[in-house]
C-alpha cells in the first residue's frame, strides 16, 4: 500500500510520467543500448527526466540561488583515465542529500565492478551514506559507509537494484525512498538509518582510514628525519613533518581537481633522490600560490616565518615511495576531488592530538599531547553545530547587506584547532555573495563566471578578497595554526581547475593563493604580553610553552574599529588540574572576577570572546553547561549577568554532541547590546538535534536571574511551583546530614563475593583471587548504587573487606601488627596484595598501605539511614533499617539531626520518593546521559520542606502507614510465585504510591492545576 503520509496525486502524476519514459525506452531498446548512444543522450532523454518525476527541480525552474538549487550537474574533469566528480549532487535547503552517477546505458551495471567502484568511492569520500548509480535500464543503490576496495564485485553493498522493466511495479517502492517528498518527510533518512546502522560499528570510515595514514606518514618521515637530520630540535622537526604533509595533501588535491598535473608526485617516485626533486615541486609551487604553505623566499607583504628548515633536509627515498603509494589508484581508495576541507579538517583535528618527541638517542616516537590524553582523546565540532552557531551569527551579521558593507566584517575563532568553524563562516560568506550576486540584473563580470557545467562561481580573485577580508583566527599550537591555513586555502580552490585559475592569472596579473600571515597566527588567546611583566625570569623554553598573544598589536585595524564582529568556536576544556603551574598562577591573578574553585579553560575562553567582540558583535560558542548550576560557575554567571551579555541559549541536557565522549554541552549565544531578555530552548533524549532552532523556545527577562545563583530556565507555570517549593521553612540542611560513602581506591580487592559464612570466617573470592577467608569481624555487607530499592528492603549481594575497629564512636585502621595476631587470615590476603594496594594513587606510609583512599563518614554507616544513589533515572530513594549495610562513594546517606526528625523518618523518606520532589529534581538537577540526574548534594540540599511540626497529626501518620504499607506490598511482591498474585500487588502498590503523592501535594499546598502540571511533566 502507498504511504499514507505522501501525496497520492503527486505520485500518480509521477508514475504517468516513468511510464511514458519506460515505453520511449523500451520501443528503441536496440538503439539505446549500443554503444552509439552516449552517456550525455542519456542524461538528457532519461535520467533529468526520471528525477524530475520524482519531484527534483533537475533545470532550477524556481529560479532559486545558485546555493541553493535542487540539483547540481558537477564540472567533470578528465584526469588520467578517470573523471573526477559524481554527475548529480542532489541537495535540499542547500544541503547535499545523495550523489548520482550516470552511464550510457550500454554499462553493464549490475555486473561491471568498475562503475559501482567509482560510486561507492564518491560516496564514501564525501561522507554521503547512499549513493545512486544509473543508466536508466538499470538503477542501482549503494550504502557507501565502508571503505571500498576495486576488487569487490558490482553486488556489493548494494542495498537496491532495479531494471527500467520494474520501474512501473516498484515506482511507490522508489518514490516513497529517492523522491523529493521522500526527502522532506524524512523516510529517505529512514531508509539511510535503516541501512547503514548496522555497518556503523566498526566502519571504515573516511576519517578513519586517511588519518591513518597521515599517522603513518608522520611516523615515517619523523623518524627517518630525525635519523638523518640530527641537528634538528625537537620543535624544528614537529614543523617539517607538518609542513611537509600538508603540502602532500595540498598537491594531491590539487592533482584531483585539474589544478596540478595528475601523478605529478607519483611519478616522482620513479626517480632517485625523490625529496631533491619534490622540494623543487614545492619551490615552483611557491611561485605560482604565494601561501603560507609554501613560502621558501622573504618577501614584505608576509609576516611570519620563511621555512628555512624543510628544503635542506635530508629523507631517504622509500619513505616517499610508500606514501605516493598509498595516494593513487588502484592502491588507494581516496578520491581527492569529493574531499571536502570540512572532512579533511575533521581528520586533522585528531591528527594535532599527537605530537612527536625525541628520545634521549634522537629518535623519534609519536604520543598524545598530555592534555588529550587526560582527556580521552580529540573531539571535533559536527559539522550540523557548525552550521547552527555560524548561520545564528554570521548569517545574521550578513543578512540584507552589500558585499561592500560585508568587507568590513571580521570573523574570529580564537581556538581554531584545524579550522572548522572557520571554514563554515567562509562559505556562509561565499554563499551569499554568489546568490547576491546572481540576483542582481547586472551582475559586476569581475567577482564570477559561468562554469563549462553552465553553472555561476565565484572568481578566485572574489573569493581571495572575502577571505583576507573576514576570516580571523588565532590557536596556541603551530600545527593548527598550518592546518587552518590549508583548509582555508583548499576551500579556495573548491571548484577550480587548471584552465580557469591559468586565465584569471593572466587577466589579473596575480598568484593564485592569498596570504593569509595577517588571518590566522599563532598565540595563547589567554595570555597577553603582560605575562613577562608579572614574571620576570621565563625561560626561552617556558616562553616557546606558553606562546603569549597581544590581541591590539597582533589585530590592530580591528581594534581599532572596537573589535571583532563576531566570535565563535568551541573552545578547549581544559580542568584547573591539567594546567601548568605558571598559566595557572596567571588566569587566577587575571581573571579573578570569574573564576573559583575547580574550573575550566572554558570560561576563561567566554570572558576572552565576549571582550573581543565590537558593540554591536555577535558570539557563538558551543560549551559544556555545567557553569549553569555549578560553584565554578557562580562568577561567570554574575559576570554574564552584570553585563546583560545573555542573547540565546540553546541547552542539549543529556545529549551527547561529540562522538565518544561524554559531556553535557550547550550553544551559548552573547552580544553587547544589554539584553533586557533572551531565548532559552532545551533538546531534550530523542529530539531531532538536525534541526536545531529557536521555534517554541522560552523567553525569559534578565530579571530571572538572582545575582549568580543557579541558571534554571523553565516556563512561569514551572517556575511558580518551584518557587512553591523555595519558599517552605525547612531547609534540607535543617533536617538531616548529608554524607557520601567511603572510597577503597581498589573495589577488585576490597569488594567479596560471597559463598559461605560461619561463627567465625567468611568464605568467598574477590576479581583478584579465589578462595578467600576472611574472619568473620572484617567484613560488611556492602551494595552498590544499582542495589538501592524504592520501599524495599535492601538485600546485599556483595561484602566488603573492612580493616578497621570502632572505639569511642570513631573508626580506626587496624594496625598490622594487630592483625597479624588476632585476624591472620585478613594479614594473610592484605598481605599477598602489598603491592596492588601501595599502587594506588593515595598517600601511605610502609604500616597503613591498606587503609581505604577515603574512609569516609564511617560512624553513619551503623545509624538507620535514608540512602540515595547519587545518578538516578528514576526515584529509586531507599532504606537501611538494620543500620549494617556499607556502600560506596555513589550513594549518598542521609542521617537525622534531631530526635524529632528521626520521629519523622518515613515521612521525610515518602517526601523524598514522591513525584513533588522528583518534580524538582528534573527540572533543577543536571541531566545526563541515558537521561540520568544528578543527586549530589549540590542538587539535594535547595530542596525544602514544610515545618514538620505544623504538620496535621493525622496526616502524619496516614502518610507514615501508607509508607509502611508500601514496603509491606513490595515484601509481599517478592515472595509472590503466581502471575495473577503478582499482577494484584502491583495495582495495589500503584495506588497506595499515588495516595503517598497525593498527601504530598496536600503538604505542599499545591492546585489541581499545579498537580497537573507536574504530573504531565512526569509522563
Amino acid at each position: 500500500m502507498f504511504n499514507p503520509i505522501l501525496n497520492q496525486a503527486e505520485f500518480e502524476k509521477s508514475k504517468e510520467k516513468i511510464q511514458e519514459l519506460v515505453t520511449k525506452f523500451k520501443n528503441n531498446e536496440e538503439f539505446y543500448t549500443s554503444n552509439s548512444f552516449k552517456e550525455e543522450e542519456a542524461k538528457v532523454e532519461f535520467i533529468n527526466p526520471m528525477f524530475e518525476a520524482l519531484g527534483w527541480d533537475v533545470h532550477n525552474k524556481q529560479n532559486l540561488g545558485p546555493s541553493f538549487k535542487e540539483v547540481i550537474f558537477e564540472e567533470s574533469l578528465a584526469i588520467g583515465k578517470e573523471t573526477k566528480a559524481p554527475d548529480y549532487s542532489f541537495r535540499l535547503g542547500g544541503q547535499l542529500i545523495f550523489y548520482l552517477e550516470a552511464k550510457k546505458p550500454n554499462i553493464n551495471i549490475k555486473d561491471d565492478k568498475s562503475p559501482a567502484y567509482q560510486a561507492r568511492r564518491y560516496g564514501w569520500n564525501a561522507k554521503i551514506p547512499i549513493v545512486i548509480l544509473t543508466d536508466f535500464e538499470e538503477l542501482s543503490i549503494y550504502e557507501t559507509t565502508t571503505k571500498p576496495k576495486s576488487t569487490e564485485k558490482a553486488s556489493t553493498n548494494r542495498v537496491l537494484y532495479y531494471t527500467y522493466q520494474e520501474y512501473l511495479e516498484k515506482w511507490e517502492e522508489i518514490y516513497s525512498l529517492f523522491s523529493k517528498e521522500a526527502v522532506q518527510k524524512e523516510l529517505f533518512q529512514k531508509f539511510v538509518d535503516d541501512n547503514t546502522s548496522k555497518t556503523k560499528k566498526g566502519t571504515q570510515s573516511i576519517d578513519t582510514e586517511f588519518l591513518k595514514d597521515i599517522e603513518k606518514w608522520r611516523l615515517l618521515l619523523a623518524r627517518n628525519i630525525a635519523l638523518r637530520n640530527k641537528e634538528l630540535s625537537l620543535n624544528e622537526l614537529n614543523l617539517a613533518v607538518q609542513l611537509i604533509i600538508d603540502r602532500i595533501v595540498f598537491f594531491r588535491m590539487a592533482e584531483d581537481r585539474g589544478i596540478e598535473r595528475y601523478q605529478t608526485l607519483y611519478k616522482l617516485a620513479e626517480s632517485e633522490n625523490i625529496y631533491k626533486h619534490l622540494c623543487e615541486v614545492f619551490k615552483k609551487a611557491d611561485l605560482k600560490y604565494n601561501s603560507g604553505l609554501f613560502h621558501f623566499n622573504f618577501t614584505p607583504d608576509y609576516s611570519e616565518f620563511v621555512d628555512n628548515i624543510t628544503l635542506h633536509l635530508n629523507i631517504d627515498d622509500g619513505v616517499f615511495k610508500e606514501i605516493f603509494r598509498d595516494l593513487y589508484y588502484p592502491y588507494s581508495p581516496y578520491e581527492f576531488s569529493v574531499i571536502s576541507p570540512e572532512i579533511l579538517g575533521n581528520i586533522y583535528e585528531n591528527f594535532l592530538g599527537s605530537v612527536i618527541r625525541l628520545t634521549p638517542s634522537h629518535q623519534a616516537k609519536v604520543e598524545l599531547k598530555p592534555e588529550i590524553q587526560k582527556a580521552g582523546g580529540v573531539f571535533y565540532t559536527p559539522q550540523f553545530i557548525v552550521k547552527t552557531i555560524v548561520d545564528n551569527t554570521v548569517g545574521k551579521l550578513i543578512e540584507g547587506k552589500t558585499p561592500n558593507q560585508i568587507s568590513k566584517l571580521k570573523i574570529l575563532d580564537p581556538a581554531c584547532g584545524s579550522g572548522s568553524f572557520l571554514l563554515g563562516a567562509y562559505q556562509k560568506i561565499l554563499d551569499y555573495h554568489l546568490d547576491y550576486y546572481m540576483s542582481l540584473e547586472r551582475p559586476p563580470k569581475d567577482v564570477y563566471f559561468i562554469g563549462k557545467d553552465n553553472q555561476p562561481r565565484l572568481t578566485i580573485r572574489e573569493k581571495k578578497r572575502i577571505l583576507t577580508n573576514n576570516i580571523y583566527g588565532v590557536d596556541i599550537d603551530v600545527n593548527a595554526v598550518e592546518v587552518t591555513k590549508l583548509s582555508l586555502l583548499l576551500k579556495v580552490l573548491e571548484d577550480e581547475n587548471k584552465d580557469v585559475l591559468e586565465q584569471q592569472q593572466k587577466l589579473f596579473q596575480e598568484k593564485v593563493l592569498p596570504n593569509l600571515s595577517y588571518n590566522i597566527k599563532c598565540g595563547n588567546s589567554l595570555i597577553s604580553d603582560d605575562i613577562f611583566e608579572i614574571y620576570n625570569n621565563l625561560s626561552s623554553e617556558k616562553i616557546y610553552k606558553i606562546n603569549p598573544f597581544d590581541w591590539g598589536n597582533e589585530f590592530p585595524d580591528v581594534f581599532e574599529n572596537g573589535g571583532f564582529d563576531a566570535v565563535i568556536g568551541n573552545p578547549p576544556y581544559i580542568r584547573v588540574q591539567e594546567m601548568d603551574e605558571i598559566s595557572l598562577d596567571y588566569y587566577n591573578q587575571i581573571y579573578s572576577d570569574i573564576v573559583s574553585g575547580n574550573y575550566d579553560t572554558y570560561i576563561l575562553f567566554i570572558k576572552k570572546g565576549f571582550e573581543l567582540i565590537n558593540k554591536n558583535g555577535k558570539f557563538g560558542y558551543i560549551v559544556p553547561n555545567k557553569f549553569f548550576t555549578t560553584e565554578y560557575g557562580f562568577k561567570i554567571r554574575k559576570y554574564l549577568e552584570k553585563n546583560h551579555a545573555i542573547e540565546s541559549i540553546i541547552d542539549f541536557t543529556s545529549n551527547q554532541i561529540f562522538e565518544n565522549a561524554t559531556t553535557y554541552t550547550c550553544l551559548l549565544y552573547l552580544s553587547k547590546n544589554k539584553n533586557k531578555g533572551f531565548s532559552y530552548k532545551e533538546y531534550g533524549l530523542g529530539d531531532d538535534l538536525r534541526k536545531i532552532n529557536f521555534d517554541n523556545a522560552t523567553k525569559f527577562s534578565m530579571d530571572v536571574f538572582q545575582n549568580g545563583e543557579k541558571w534554571v530556565f523553565k516556563s512561569n507555570n514551572i517556575q511558580k511551583i518551584l518557587d512553591k517549593i523555595s519558599i517552605q521553612p525547612i531547609k534540607f540542611d535543617d533536617i538531616v546530614k548529608l554524607s557520601k560513602g567511603s572510597s577503597t581506591g581498589n573495589d577488585n580487592f576490597f569488594t567479596l563475593n560471597y559463598e559461605d559464612m560461619d561463627e567465625t570466617f567468611f568464605y568467598g573470592s574477590s576479581k583478584l583471587k579465589n578462595n578467600v577467608v576472611i574472619e568473620k569481624e572484617l567484613v560488611k555487607p556492602f551494595i552498590n548504587g544499582k542495589d538501592v530499592k524504592r520501599y524495599d528492603h535492601i538485600i546485599p549481594n556483595k561484602y566488603l573487606l573492612f580493616p578497621y575497629l570502632e572505639e569511642d564512636e570513631k573508626f580506626n585502621l587496624i594496625p598490622m601488627k594487630i592483625l597479624k595476631k588476632e585476624f591472620p587470615r585478613a594479614f594473610d590476603y592484605i598481605n599477598e596484595f602489598r603491592e596492588v594496594l601501595k599502587s594506588r594513587k593515595i598517600e601511605t606510609n610502609y604500616d597503613d598501605f591498606y587503609k581505604y583512599s577515603a574512609a569516609r563518614n564511617l560512624p553513619s554507616y551503623n545509624s538507620k539511614r535514608i540512602m540515595i544513589p547519587d545518578l538516578l533515572v528514576s526515584n529509586r530513594i531507599g532504606f537501611d533499617f538494620k543500620s549494617e549495610i556499607f556502600h560506596g562513594a555513589a550513594i549518598h546517606n542521609i542521617t537525622f539531626k534531631s530526635e524529632i526528625f528521626k520521629e519523622n523518618e518515613l515521612l521525610i523518606l515518602g517526601i523524598l520518593n514522591s513525584k513533588l520532589f522528583w518534580f524538582f529534581i528534573s527540572n533543577t538537577s543536571t541531566s545526563m546521559s541515558g537521561n540520568a540526574f544528578r543527586l549530589t548534594p549540590m542538587y539535594l540540599k535547595p530542596f525544602r520542606f514544610p515545618d514538620l511540626n505544623l504538620i496535621n497529626n493525622e496526616l502524619k501518620e496516614n502518610i507514615k502507614n501508607l509508607i509502611r504499607s508500601m514496603f509491606d506490598l513490595k515484601f509481599r511482591l517478592n515472595f509472590t510465585k503466581t502471575p495473577k498474585g503478582q499482577k494484584l500487588l502491583e495495582k495495589q502498590i500503584g495506588i497506595t504510591d499515588k495516595k503517598i503523592d497525593q498527601v504530598v501535594y496536600k503538604l505542599y499546598d499545591l492546585t489541581e492545576e499545579e498537580i497537573e502540571i507536574i504530573e504531565n511533566s512526569l509522563n
